[in-house]
């Protein structure tokens, strides 16, 4: 399943994710995010958990197989374009802001925002086709939750 999605990321011109391929893609992006500043905390990965369980409703052990799985997609992916790429192709834009609000409390969970992080994260907002202003925006909402 794995090689398939990432043969799918990697095509030139990818078509739209089916759901499940999505829902990994997402999660996959979410472990990458919380691997960003080169720790990958507890808190991040419950955080992970507790995202993944609510947006798909999942019961703890569905969640942790699709971590299990997004985290060996994530190992295995060459860039974050694509994964963005596949997410924002399968959310509507007026969902990306909701979306970004939820990469941004994984990137708080550990209490610690590094410079690399908020290198991501700008590059995952401009490639879901938001602004600076939205992000800072999400950040905000995430950091009151």
């Amino acid at each position: 399943m794995i090689d398939a999605l990432l043969r799918r990321l990697m095509a030139p011109a990818p078509d739209r994710l089916p759901e499940p391929d999505a829902h990994l893609a997402l999660a996959a992006l979410l472990v990458r995010i919380a691997r960003t500043d080169g720790i990958y905390a507890p808190a991040e990965v419950d955080r992970i958990d507790r995202i993944l369980a609510a947006r798909h409703n999942l019961g703890p052990f569905e969640t942790a197989r699709l971590r299990s799985e997004a985290e060996e997609l994530e190992a295995q992916a060459p860039d974050t374009v694509r994964f963005t790429r596949a997410i924002k192709a399968a959310t509507a834009l007026e969902d990306r802001a909701g979306l970004l609000e939820t990469m941004w409390s994984v990137v708080l969970a550990d209490g610690i925002r590094d410079q690399d992080e908020d290198g991501l994260m700008r590059m995952v907002a401009s490639l879901l086709g938001l602004t600076d202003v939205e992000s800072a925006q999400a950040r905000q909402r995430a950091e009151r939750a």
